[in-house]
C-alpha cells in the first residue's frame, strides 16, 4: 500500500542529496532545473507541510532516481530506457487522481442551478425595428453581446416569484409582466405603460425619467408607486407571450426566461385607412433609447431584425441562441426576405404605416399559432449528439430545441418547446459564433454536409 510518510522521507534525503536544500525547509521544487523533465515522464508529485505549512508540490522520485545527478547524461540515458520510464509510472499516487480512501466512493454529481425568474422584451419600434442593448464586459452573463432589455424578477417591484418546485415558475403572469416593463425601464429609458386618463402610452419629462431610472434600480421606491405618480400603469395587456427559455444545467448561473413581444404604435403624418382604437396615438413622443449610464449596458438601438442577424453572421456582434433564434422568426414576418436566411437582402426604403400594420398582424398570428402555439412553447436547448458519432466539420455543434428543461419534464405537465428547427452553433471563448437557424430534418438527415 502507497505509504506518503515515507516517500517524504525519501524524497526529502534525496533532494538533500542534490545539495538543493535541508531536509525540513519548505523547498520550492518548481524552481528546480528538473522539473520540467519530471513533467515530461510524468513522474509523480506530492505535497508535504513543513512547520505546519502547506509546501509547493515535491516530487516522489522513484527508486532509479534516488541518486539523482544533475548531469544531462541523466536525462539522456532515462530518454533510451523506456524500461525505465514504464516502471516509473506503473505506481498510482494520490497526486495523479488515484485516492485508496475514496476509491469505491461514488462521484457525487452537483445539482445544477435552480432557474432564476426572468423577463425580457422584443421591442417593437414604430418602424418595425427591434430594440437591442449591448451588455458590458464586465457582466456576469452575456458579457459584450447584445440582448433583448430585461433581467430578474423583483419581489420588492414586481411581487412574490413561484416557488421553484412549481409549474407556475415557468408559466406567463402579472409577476413577469411586471418586470418585463421596470427592466425595459431601467435598461432603455422607455416607458411600456398607459396613461390613466385617456388611455394612450404616458409621456413623461426626460429628466424625470432620468431620475426614476435611477429610483427604481436602486429599490429606492417601487416601480409601480413612482409610475402612479406620474399618472400612469404598466401596459401588461400590451405584452405578448413569446416562448419560455430555461437555461441548460451545463450553466452554472441558470434563468427561466419569459420572452415578450412588445409593439410601439406606428407614427406616420398619413392616417390608417381604417380607424383604429390607439389611432390618437400618432402625437406620441416615442423616447430614443439610452443606456443605463453604463451600469449594465453601452449601447442601445433599434435595427430591422435582418440587420441585428447579419452582423452576428458577420462576426460584427455576438448574440446568444436565444436572441438569433427569435429574431430570425420576427425577421420572416417583418423584412419580406426572398429566403429565410437571406439577411442581407432586406429593403431599406420606408414602408407605408398601413404596411407595418399588416406585417404586424401576420407575426402576431405567427405567435399565436402552432401546436403548442408560440406564446405557450418552453425551450431549453440540448446538443443533439453527432450524427454517426462525426463532429461536423465546421466544428459546430446542433441545439435541438423540442425539450423545455428537466425541471418541467420532472412535473410531467406537458410543456415542450420546437421541433422542427434547431440552431448551428460555434461557442467560443468570447461567445457563440456563426450561427444559423436550421430545419431538425436537415441537422438529422444522413446526406447532409457535416
Amino acid at each position: 500500500m502507497y505509504n506518503q510518510q515515507s516517500d517524504l522521507s525519501r524524497c526529502r534525503k534525496s533532494i538533500q542529496n542534490c545539495g538543493m536544500g535541508p531536509p525540513d525547509s519548505t523547498i520550492d521544487v518548481v524552481k528546480c532545473k528538473f522539473l520540467s523533465s519530471l513533467a515530461l515522464f510524468r513522474i509523480p508529485t506530492i505535497a508535504f507541510s513543513a512547520g505546519g505549512i502547506w509546501s509547493a508540490p515535491l516530487v516522489v522520485l522513484p527508486f532509479q532516481l534516488r541518486n539523482f545527478a544533475a548531469s544531462h547524461r541523466f536525462w539522456e540515458r532515462q530518454l533510451e530506457d523506456d524500461k525505465l520510464l514504464q516502471e516509473a509510472l506503473r505506481g498510482q499516487t494520490v497526486s495523479n487522481g488515484f485516492n485508496p480512501m475514496a476509491a469505491d466512493k461514488p462521484k457525487e454529481k452537483k445539482a445544477p442551478a435552480i432557474p432564476r425568474p426572468s423577463s425580457s422584451v422584443l421591442l417593437v419600434s414604430p418602424q418595425n425595428q427591434v430594440l437591442l442593448l449591448q451588455r458590458v464586459k464586465q457582466s456576469s452573463s452575456f458579457a459584450s453581446a447584445h440582448v433583448f432589455p430585461g433581467g430578474n424578477v423583483s419581489s420588492f417591484h414586481d411581487g412574490q416569484q413561484p416557488p421553484p418546485d412549481t409549474a407556475e415558475r415557468h408559466v406567463d403572469s402579472e409577476v413577469y409582466r411586471l418586470a418585463a416593463i421596470r427592466e425595459t425601464f431601467e435598461e432603455s429609458g422607455i416607458l411600456l405603460a398607459r396613461n390613466n386618463g385617456f388611455g394612450r402610452l404616458i409621456e413623461v419629462p426626460e429628466a424625470q425619467r432620468e431620475e426614476g431610472r435611477r429610483l427604481v434600480h436602486d429599490n429606492k421606491v417601487p416601480f409601480t408607486k413612482w409610475l402612479a405618480q406620474k399618472g400612469g400603469r404598466p401596459d401588461t395587456q400590451g405584452l405578448i407571450p413569446f416562448t419560455r427559455w430555461v437555461t441548460p444545467t451545463n450553466v452554472p448561473k441558470r434563468f427561466t426566461t419569459q420572452m415578450y413581444l412588445y409593439f410601439l404604435p406606428t407614427l406616420n403624418a398619413t392616417p390608417l385607412s381604417e380607424s383604429g382604437q390607439h389611432d390618437e396615438e400618432a402625437e406620441v413622443t416615442i423616447p430614443v433609447p439610452t443606456t443605463d449610464g453604463g451600469l449594465e449596458h453601452t449601447h442601445a438601438r433599434f435595427l430591422p431584425a435582418s440587420v441585428w442577424l447579419r452582423l452576428a453572421q458577420e462576426g460584427r456582434i455576438i448574440l446568444f441562441p436565444p436572441q438569433f433564434f427569435l429574431l430570425h422568426q420576427v425577421a420572416q414576418h417583418f423584412d419580406n426576405l426572398p429566403s429565410p436566411t437571406a439577411y442581407g437582402s432586406i429593403s431599406r426604403q420606408p414602408l407605408p404605416r398601413e404596411e407595418l400594420e399588416i406585417r404586424r398582424k401576420r407575426l402576431v398570428e405567427f405567435v399565436k399559432s402552432g401546436n403548442p402555439p408560440w406564446t405557450e412553447m418552453c425551450i431549453s436547448p440540448t446538443v443533439l449528439p453527432p450524427r454517426d458519432g462525426k463532429r461536423r466539420t465546421d466544428q459546430r455543434v446542433v441545439l435541438a430545441l423540442n425539450r423545455p428543461g428537466p425541471e418541467l419534464e420532472a412535473l410531467n405537465v406537458g410543456r415542450r418547446g420546437v421541433a422542427n428547427e434547431c440552431v448551428l452553433v460555434d461557442f467560443r471563448k468570447e461567445g457563440p459564433r456563426r450561427l444559423a437557424v436550421i430545419s431538425r430534418e436537415e441537422a438529422m438527415r444522413p446526406d447532409t454536409k457535416l
